[in-house]
């Protein structure tokens, strides 16, 4: 029982000793030997590389899941919070919702432990299994930059996307983000496998370019390859645009509710 004690004085003193200074959520997951789901170091001398005019940054991701893509324009993706840019920046309370779950699977706890991947999640990151490993990620929503794919209720909605899923589902993208939406969506160009996703997509007749917000001229020529060679939509003749349907459903809710 003495000895109990001892140990038990000791361990506290290191705290106390430790938490004059700092205790990072990590240096406690280790003290306790609990495993810990690679938390973030921060890198506070991380310096940006050069980027191209207008990107605010760029974003690594792990594998897409297929049920994180939306459409045929947009999809859902994490980022390693072992990414520079994401570890320095990563917010003391998804800190401690790590090490509350942590500690919750450790005593199998796991109604409490599902309790604080739901609040996790709501926080804007995610536990994610990786081999035999656990990855906390940061989610992103993402809008694919300067082309616009037909809304999934759409003619030819479900192909556009199923068009998406092929070129990046389960695969890790690179992301060009150069803006936020009104949605809160990182608007970006997408790199998968060395492949330009956008160019992709407009080649082979998988959504319209988007000259509204984009003025590229590759752009503007792989849409207009597409519809001289009949691919994908432009083989319906005259397919509805994606904005138009769009305005339609606004004001058709607007008229619904005026008549209410």
């Amino acid at each position: 029982m003495v000895k109990t004690e001892s140990r038990i004085r000791v361990r506290n003193d290191t705290l106390l000793t430790s938490s004059r200074n700092y205790v990072s959520p990590q240096g406690i997951l280790e003290f306790y030997n609990f495993p810990i789901p690679s938390l973030p170091t921060a890198s506070p001398n991380y310096q940006p590389s050069l980027l191209p005019e207008g990107v605010q940054f760029v974003l690594n991701t792990l594998p897409v899941y297929d049920k994180c893509i939306g459409d045929g324009d947009g999809f859902t993706a994490y980022v390693p919070t072992t990414d520079p840019r994401e570890s320095a920046n990563v917010p003391l309370e998804v800190h401690e919702l790590v090490i509350a779950r942590t500690q919750a699977r450790k005593c199998r706890d796991y109604q409490s432990a599902d309790a604080l991947l739901s609040s996790l999640d709501e926080a804007g990151y995610k536990i994610i299994s990786c081999s035999d490993d656990e990855v906390l990620a940061r989610k992103y929503r993402i809008r694919m930059r300067g082309i616009d794919a037909p809304e999934l209720k759409m003619p030819y909605g479900k192909e556009s996307r199923n068009a998406l899923v092929k070129l990046i589902g389960g695969k890790s993208v690179k992301i060009y983000v150069y803006d936020l939406d009104q949605f809160g969506r990182y608007v970006g160009d997408i790199y998968c496998n060395n492949l330009f996703i956008q160019e992709q997509m407009l080649k082979n007749g998988h959504a319209w370019h988007f000259k509204t917000y984009d003025k590229r001229p590759e752009f503007a020529r792989w849409e207009r390859e597409a519809r001289a060679a009949n691919r994908g939509l432009w083989a319906s003749g005259n397919p509805e645009k994606p904005w138009v349907w769009r305005r339609d459903q606004r004001n058709a809710r607007q008229d619904a509710i005026q008549v209410y």
